[in-house]
């Protein structure tokens, strides 16, 4: 599977775009997460929006979920298709009633399922989104009583989405998982309130570090690079085939 970055930037970056993915498996394309810079950037790249055979939802924040009306409105009235909307079932209320219904809703349209196919997962189950292409969600700490998700895909991909820093979590994925590549967001600066920051991300041991790549980060990362220790940034828009090699 590859990996492609529409954007590697924190919620208020504006030179990095938004934090979303896009995974590439036996010739189909899913969408982690859809923020509100994600139709642009799908655009620069020359990929449709019904290019994309799935989407991924891992939290309900703009950044994540903020391009997802646009989306919606395309796959109803222009290509008339309702694309599988992966999501966990905890926050299914949440992203219709909190985040999309006052621009979605119409007459005839009241609710998520109208314009997506919606398919809400367990967390902690694996299931196939696209053929040979298995993701597990993982409850993740990031805001305080809202529910967040990482996803584990293939058993050996961590994407972390928004995580806050956990130490135990990621050994435990390395060394008894047999994770070997993790895309893990980094907030540059201290402190690490609702996502790890790089000081303490610095405090991996080596051999996790090394399969560390970081990405939600600020628009000052020019600055830090060269100072990741045995991590390197992810590159938005470069195409990386998994498990990672340079």
């Amino acid at each position: 599977m590859d990996i492609q970055m529409l954007g590697t930037g924190s919620a208020f970056a504006k030179t990095f775009f938004n934090n979303n993915a896009l995974i590439y498996s036996g010739g189909r394309i899913l969408l982690i997460d859809c923020g509100h810079t994600a139709p642009k950037m799908l655009y620069r790249l020359g990929i449709s929006p019904d290019d994309i055979d799935a989407i991924l939802i891992s939290h309900i924040h703009a950044d994540h979920v903020g391009g997802l009306e646009e989306l919606a409105f395309k796959y109803k009235f222009t290509y008339k298709t309702r694309k599988p909307l992966y999501i966990a079932e905890t926050l299914v209320e949440s992203l219709w009633q909190h985040s999309l219904r006052g621009g979605l809703e119409q007459e005839h349209y009241d609710s998520l399922q109208h314009f997506f196919d919606v398919r809400p997962l367990t967390e902690g189950t694996r299931v196939e989104l696209l053929s040979g292409l298995r993701a597990e969600l993982l409850r993740t700490d990031h805001i305080p009583n809202k529910y967040s998700y990482s996803i584990l895909l293939n058993d050996s991909f961590f994407y972390t989405a928004d995580m806050k820093f956990n130490p135990e979590l990621l050994a435990k994925l390395v060394r008894e998982r047999g994770v070997t590549t993790i895309f893990h967001d980094c907030q540059l600066h201290e402190p690490g309130t609702v996502h790890a920051c790089l000081p303490q991300l610095l405090t991996l041991p080596d051999d996790i570090q090394e399969r560390i790549r970081l990405m939600h980060y600020g628009d000052d990362q020019p600055d830090f690079i060269g100072k990741t220790g045995k991590m390197t940034f992810v590159d938005q828009h470069k195409r990386y085939t998994l498990p990672f090699s340079g």
